[in-house]
C-alpha cells in the first residue's frame, strides 16, 4: 500500500518542509495574492447613456455579476433578471461541505440580497428563447421582449442518462453526488463518514460530457482517500476512479500529475468506462465501454457525476450550436473570444452555458463577466466588441486536508499561474488556505461587480 498521507502534519507539503519564515512571507503576500486572482485586465469603459432593455436569463454568479457591471457601464439601462431561484449557492464550496471541511451554511446566500438595486426580477424559469423575435418565454407563458439578451442559465444535470439513478436517494446505501446542491453535499458527507468508519469498495465516476468544475470529481477522490487514512480504514479499502474518457482531466500536464499522485496513493484508474446504470438497493453500478460491453461493479460507496448538457430552453432553441462538437449538448453558440452569439449579435453568453473549449468554473466567470459586460456595452453604444476572453479557468485541486494545488490555465491548456511564488503542480498549505478562506470573498466581490 502507498504511504499513509494522514501521517503528514496538516499543512505540510509533500516536498521538503517550508520554514516558518517562508510561511510568514506567504501569509504577508496573501492580500497581493487575492488581488492577483481577482485582476481582470479589462480596461475601464466610459458610462454610456441608453434606454436599452437587457434581459438576463439566470441569476447565478455570471448573471448577477453582469447585471452589476452593466449598471456601472450604462446610464439608464433597464435590466430584467429572469430566474425562479431565490437561494444563491456558492457552488465551489460543495466539495468542502461534502468532505466535512465547511458547514452547509457557508454555501447558502439569498438572491434578493445580491442583485443590484433597480433590477426587475421575474421569479420564473425561462422555458424558451425566441431570438428571431427578441423575446424569452417563461414557465407560466409570460413573453418578455428585449433589446439585448445575456444567457446565464448554467447547465442541466442529466441524471436521466443513468438508469436507476434517484437524486432523492443520495446519502443512502452509499450513494453520493455533490452536484445537485447543498442538501446533496451534506448527505454525501454523512455517507462518506459512514463509509470511512468501516472501509470497503469505493467507485468514483466521471462522465464524457463537458461539466462544471471538472476538478470536483478529482477533489472528492483525493479527500475520500484522505478520510479513509484518517479513520484508519485505508488498509481494508479500495478506491477506484472510473472515467468515461481516456483521461481524468483535460489539461495533460495536470492529468499526468494527478495520475502519478494516485498511483502513489494506491488509487486505481480505469478509463473509457461510462456509468450507465445503478442499482441502489443492490449497491451495484453498471459501466459501458465504447464497444457497448457492460460490466457490473459492486460498491460500498459511489460518487455519481452526472452527464451535463444545456437546459432544454437553450438546447431546443435557435441559440444552440447547430453543428460541431458542442451541438450534441445544445450549448450556446458564442464566439469563444468575445462571447457574443455568432448568429444573433444582440445576444451574449456568460458562464457554464457557453459552448466554448473550456470554462465551466466560477473562476471563468471572474474573468469573462467583465468581457461580456464590456462588449455588450460597446455594442449598445454602436461599436464592435472590444474585449477578448482567453478561456481562463482556475481549479484549486484539494489533495488532502491541509494541502491543495492551485491550477490556472487557458483555452489552449497552457498553465497561466497568477502567483509567481505558487508552483501550480506542487501542493501546498497556502493553496489550501486560499481555497478555504480567500476564494469565497473573491467570489462575492466578482458577484457584486467590484473587480
Amino acid at each position: 500500500m502507498a504511504h499513509d498521507e494522514a501521517k503528514h502534519v496538516p499543512g505540510s507539503a509533500s516536498t521538503a518542509p517550508i520554514r516558518r519564515r517562508q510561511w510568514l512571507g506567504l501569509a504577508a503576500a496573501a492580500p497581493a495574492a487575492g488581488s492577483a486572482l481577482l485582476a481582470t485586465g479589462a480596461p475601464a469603459a466610459a458610462r454610456t447613456k441608453t434606454q436599452a432593455h437587457v434581459v438576463i436569463a439566470g441569476s447565478s454568479l455570471g448573471g448577477i455579476a453582469v447585471a452589476h457591471r452593466l449598471q456601472a457601464l450604462l446610464d439608464g439601462v433597464k435590466i430584467t433578471l429572469v430566474d425562479a431561484k431565490e437561494e444563491h449557492n456558492y457552488q465551489p464550496g460543495y466539495t468542502l461541505v461534502a468532505t466535512g471541511v465547511w458547514p452547509v451554511a457557508k454555501v447558502r446566500e439569498r438572491n434578493d440580497e445580491l442583485q443590484p438595486a433597480g433590477v426587475r426580477w421575474v421569479k420564473e424559469m425561462v422555458a424558451g428563447f425566441e431570438p428571431e423575435a427578441n423575446a424569452v418565454v417563461t414557465a407560466s407563458g409570460q413573453r418578455i421582449g428585449y433589446d439585448f439578451l445575456v444567457v446565464a442559465t448554467g447547465v442541466h444535470l442529466d441524471f436521466a442518462q443513468i438508469e436507476g439513478m434517484d437524486v432523492q436517494a443520495i446519502g443512502r446505501e452509499g450513494l453520493t453526488s455533490i452536484y445537485p446542491g447543498p442538501q446533496a453535499a451534506t448527505a454525501t458527507w454523512e455517507a462518506m463518514q459512514a463509509f470511512a468508519a468501516k472501509g470497503g469498495q469505493a467507485l468514483m465516476t466521471l462522465p464524457a460530457t463537458p461539466l462544471k468544475c471538472a476538478g470536483a470529481p478529482l477533489k472528492m477522490t483525493f479527500m475520500l482517500r484522505d478520510r479513509l487514512a484518517r479513520a484508519g480504514t485505508l488498509e481494508r479499502s479500495k478506491v477506484q476512479f472510473m472515467s468515461a474518457l481516456g483521461n481524468v482531466f483535460g489539461v495533460k500536464v495536470v492529468n499526468d500529475n494527478v495520475l502519478a499522485r494516485w498511483k502513489d496513493l494506491g488509487i486505481q484508474v480505469e478509463t473509457t468506462h461510462k456509468l450507465t446504470a445503478i442499482d441502489i438497493g443492490r449497491r451495484v453500478a453498471t459501466f459501458t465501454s465504447p464497444e457497448g460491453e457492460r460490466s457490473e461493479r459492486p460498491y460500498d460507496f459511489v460518487h455519481v457525476v452526472p452527464p451535463m448538457r444545456a437546459p432544454d430552453a437553450v438546447k431546443k432553441s435557435a441559440l444552440a450550436w447547430q453543428d460541431g462538437p458542442f451541438a450534441a449538448g445544445g450549448w450556446l453558440e458564442v464566439d469563444k473570444g468575445t462571447l457574443q452569439h455568432r448568429r444573433f449579435p444582440n445576444v451574449f453568453g456568460v458562464g457554464d452555458i457557453n459552448g466554448t473549449p473550456r470554462g465551466k468554473t466560477a473562476a471563468t466567470v471572474k474573468k469573462s463577466a467583465p468581457v461580456v459586460a464590456g462588449n455588450l456595452a460597446a455594442v449598445i453604444a454602436g461599436q464592435s466588441p472590444l474585449l477578448d476572453f482567453d478561456g481562463y479557468t482556475s481549479c484549486p485541486m484539494i489533495t488532502r486536508e491541509g494541502s491543495a494545488l492551485l491550477i490556472e490555465f487557458d483555452y489552449e491548456g497552457r498553465l497561466t499561474p497568477s502567483l509567481p511564488f505558487i508552483d501550480p503542480l506542487q501542493d501546498s498549505w497556502f493553496a489550501w488556505l486560499m481555497k478555504i478562506g480567500m476564494l469565497k470573498p473573491a467570489y462575492m466581490a466578482v458577484l457584486k461587480g467590484r473587480v
